[in-house]
């Protein structure tokens, strides 16, 4: 396994590494070349700009590196013989819908950013360049939840963990309403394997939700669970941004059905459910990379470090 990055941030490092970095190019993927894919039997495509306020501060930058250099990355992947191309898209691709209704991969693309914009153009242009020997898989994760050495801050969880430990307050600037999907960054990473070992011609050219139905919940249910887990943090609802127009709940069956991949993360409905359960066994197409959490029974305090560790 080789890894790919342009290391803007290889030293912004939280704590210590658990294990160490994996071989890797340091390259911007706008730069990379068909030498360097050469040999390898599937890339596993991550790298955006997918911050949404760096993407409609400077749109033509995400569509430049989103956009045009992942089709430019998948066009190399095959020329170089690549055979397969596991693509990081986005349930927000779904955008703006209308009612409560779950949304499957079928459901219309209403994308609202620049960032989910990118997405929907890139899925268009992978299903152009499928062929029997180039299999290209888009899968649309949930927003990301979880803890890593290098922090992403700004997803919609981390972020609401991170103000409650360093100010108090859990702050939502919307009015709650809006529905959001999540996934932990584990269960992302399993749907990633599942993708790369299934049979080519169940996945070519397919999109798949990833993440699991009991992690759709609203902007003000994230935010609760996040005051019940840190304690003396306290809800602020502010509504000074109004109601987001992105709404969504997903529906993840065609991941279970063709993939037989199954998210094992989920946030907690309230104290007497948190810390989750320990995860069932992993099935070969999912294997975990880390210990499992604290038991249901476990005290208070206990709890609350293991839920802060591996999602704040």
């Amino acid at each position: 396994m080789t890894g790919l990055d342009s290391g803007l941030f290889a030293e912004c490092v939280l704590g210590s590494l658990d294990t160490p970095d994996v071989p890797g190019l340091s390259t911007d993927v706008r730069d990379v070349t068909v030498e360097q894919l050469t040999g390898f039997d599937a890339v596993v495509h991550m790298a955006a700009l997918s911050n949404d306020p760096l993407g409609s501060l400077a749109p033509e930058i995400t569509y430049d590196i989103n956009h045009h250099a992942s089709t430019r990355l998948a066009t190399l992947a095959k020329e170089a013989g690549v055979s397969r191309f596991v693509y990081a898209s986005t349930c927000s691709v779904y955008g703006a819908q209308s009612g409560d209704d779950l949304v499957d991969e079928d459901a219309p693309l209403k994308p609202v950013t620049p960032y989910a914009i990118s997405k929907v153009r890139v899925e268009d242009d992978l299903a152009k360049l499928a062929d029997d020997h180039f299999v290209p898989v888009s899968m649309r994760n949930a927003t990301a939840f979880g803890f890593s050495p290098r922090l992403r801050a700004d997803i919609v969880l981390n972020n609401l963990v991170g103000r409650a430990v360093l100010t108090g307050k859990v702050t939502v600037l919307s009015d709650g309403t809006p529905w959001r999907p999540l996934a932990h960054a584990e269960d992302i990473a399993g749907a990633v394997v599942a993708a790369l070992s299934a049979p080519a011609d169940v996945v070519r050219a397919r999109a798949y939700n990833v993440g699991t139905e009991k992690n759709n919940r609203t902007v003000a249910e994230i935010a609760k669970a996040v005051v019940e887990a840190v304690p003396g943090s306290e809800l602020e609802i502010t509504g000074e941004a109004g109601n987001d127009p992105r709404s969504y709940r997903v529906d993840f069956a065609r991941a279970r059905k063709e993939l037989g991949f199954e998210a094992q993360w989920s946030i907690p409905d309230g104290p007497s459910s948190w810390p989750r359960s320990t995860p069932p066994a992993a099935s070969p197409r999912r294997r975990s990379t880390s210990a499992s959490p604290a038991s249901p029974s476990s005290p208070p305090a206990r709890a609350r470090a293991s839920w802060t560790r591996r999602c704040a």
